[in-house]
């Protein structure tokens, strides 16, 4: 491009391109050019963010993106400045569904947006806030941002303004139209889910500019068609917004529509149908390492089915698969959780607080006491989440050993154990011990309420001293922990494998296993398995509950 020739003249060269179309790159790299050797900070930055609208490749978006950041910092301007950072975290969220970066990204650019005065990028930033919050799943909290969202875009969607205001207006209203309605779903308002999609489906119908937006919708419309049991009208729905997810890169929706065809399939009871499209958003996550929290149960149906098949090996992969998104998610929440409200949510009520007390209107004293009681709220919840988070791990974890049929095997063979304990006990005096401690545990009798070391040792015709002597070299433990261990064991298979035994109060769970006390039952049983008996309950119980309604 020549010299004389305008900023203005120059990017509409290239404005007729579609979005990651990189052969309009040459012509926005001869603007960077233009831009970069005249310094003008201001276009290159607007060079940069064309290059990573234009561009297909997500490390390529990124790169130009910490080009638009380094340009726009050199400015005086808190409008593009935020608008470059939350550039960025658009493409953290959307090309790689990295939450904890985008977050950072979007909290940079609520900080600049404080000093600047556009409103169409303070709105984006609600937007984008409510979307991190609908993935922690506060729908409710989520929801305000979009409905204020929907209220700013959608008046600015027709009328006298420029086309290019009117697509991005449009493109504002229709996301967060559809962030909305998932909010809904979530929160079980099925009826006005449902009427937001149709607005929706509505609106897009009417332009083929929005041809992602139509998908999200339409896909919205087979969930909630799932939700009502018209299996094929979901299938139908889910099937035709799949190849624009997928054209799109969209794989976090494109996993969410897989699972829901093959939800509907179950409801249809063609199970076989269902396997595969679980297998399908197993293998999205496998290769994005991403996955959103109802997305678990397709786990939990994949276990269920290999277990009903007796496929153990391919049963423990998938267990091993939901315990690695567990991790994840684990990983994730905490995070987001908490940076979003001390930076995003406190900053707001702080800001809040300066307004009202330049303007009178409450105490300091009210305004500490605010910020004091949603401190304390947010713990409490940050709390609570965090054990639920560790109680369905230690599950998993303790269910993979249940899968792995493991059992206490002795330690060390009598040519092994210390010199001491052979100038005590035999060999054959060994290889008594070790014949009737087998036949002790297979035959339970160690469920015997009350047994005790001196009453084992006459049952098996020996002295306390020898079989104190076996069990703590032989097995590494004393005798009651060995004890202990063998009840506990015990009662966690017979729990995980009798759904009958589930009914029983953890005194009746005690006194099956030949433990007296309905206390010190608990405590070694938490011990022991790193989760309590009602814990480990209450999730049994939802596993087969959600294998009962999905798989019958």
């Amino acid at each position: 491009m020549n010299a004389q020739e305008t900023y203005i003249d120059a990017r509409k060269k290239y404005e007729m391109y579609e979005q990651n179309d990189d052969s309009a790159l040459p012509i926005v790299n001869k603007f960077i050019y233009k831009a970069k050797s005249e310094k003008n900070y201001e276009q290159l930055a607007q060079g940069y963010e064309d290059a990573f609208y234009f561009s297909s490749n997500p490390n390529k978006k990124l790169k130009y993106a910490d080009s638009c950041i380094i340009a726009s910092l050199k400015t005086d301007n808190n409008d593009l400045i935020s608008r470059s950072y939350l550039g960025k975290g658009t493409i953290y969220y959307f090309n790689f569904k990295k939450y904890q970066p985008a977050l950072s990204e979007y909290l940079k650019a609520y900080e600049y947006s404080k000093k600047g005065s556009d409103e169409y990028q303070r709105y984006k930033i609600i937007y984008h806030m409510g979307v991190v919050k609908s993935y922690l799943g506060y729908f409710n909290e989520a929801v305000k941002h979009f409905k204020e969202c929907i209220s700013f875009f959608e008046p600015k969607t027709k009328g006298n303004y420029h086309p290019n205001l009117i697509y991005n207006n449009s493109k504002g209203y229709l996301n967060s139209l559809h962030q909305a309605t998932i909010c809904y779903r979530n929160l079980s308002n099925f009826k006005k889910a449902d009427s937001l999609v149709q607005v929706g489906l509505q609106f897009t119908s009417r332009t083929k500019d929005f041809p992602l937006e139509k998908a999200y919708f339409t896909k919205c419309k087979g969930i909630l068609e799932f939700h009502q049991k018209n299996y094929v009208e979901a299938i139908g729905k889910l099937n035709s917004a799949l190849p624009i997810l997928k054209k799109n890169n969209d794989f976090a929706w494109t996993s969410v529509a897989d699972f829901y065809v093959g939800k509907s399939y179950l409801g249809m009871g063609d199970q076989a149908k269902a396997i595969r499209q679980f297998e399908k958003v197993d293998s999205i996550f496998q290769k994005h390492s991403f996955i959103v929290p109802e997305l678990r149960e397709n786990y939990e149906l994949l276990i269920k089915f290999r277990k009903e098949k007796k496929d153990y090996k391919q049963e423990l992969y998938y267990t091993n698969n939901l315990l690695r998104a567990d991790s994840i998610l684990t990983k994730d929440f905490p995070y987001l959780s908490a940076k979003i409200h001390k930076d995003y949510d406190t900053q707001i009520l702080e800001d809040a607080k300066i307004k009202l007390e330049n303007q009178n209107h409450w105490s300091l004293r009210a305004i500490f006491l605010l910020v004091f009681v949603v401190g304390i709220l947010l713990f409490t919840t940050w709390k609570l989440y965090k054990k639920e988070k560790n109680i369905r791990i230690k599950y998993s974890e303790l269910k993979v050993k249940l899968l792995n049929h493991q059992k206490s095997e002795p330690l060390i063979s009598y040519e092994n154990i210390p010199q001491k304990s052979k100038s005590v006990i035999s060999k054959n005096v060994f290889a008594d011990l070790e014949k009737k401690l087998d036949q002790f545990e297979i035959s339970k009798n160690f469920k015997e309420n009350g047994l005790t070391l001196p009453q084992l040792a006459e049952n098996f015709g020996t002295n306390t001293t020898y079989l104190s002597e076996y069990i703590n070299d032989v097995m590494g433990v004393n005798f009651n922990k060995y004890l202990s261990t063998l009840r506990i064991n015990y009662i966690t298979e017979l729990m995980y494998n009798d759904s009958k035994v589930l009914g029983y109060s953890v005194q009746g769970l005690a006194d099956e296993c030949g433990i007296s006390s309905r206390q010190n039952f608990s405590d070694l049983f938490l011990e022991i398995n790193g989760i309590r008996p009602t814990d480990f309950i209450k999730q049994r119980k939802k596993e087969l509950e959600s294998g009962v309604i999905s798989l019958s």
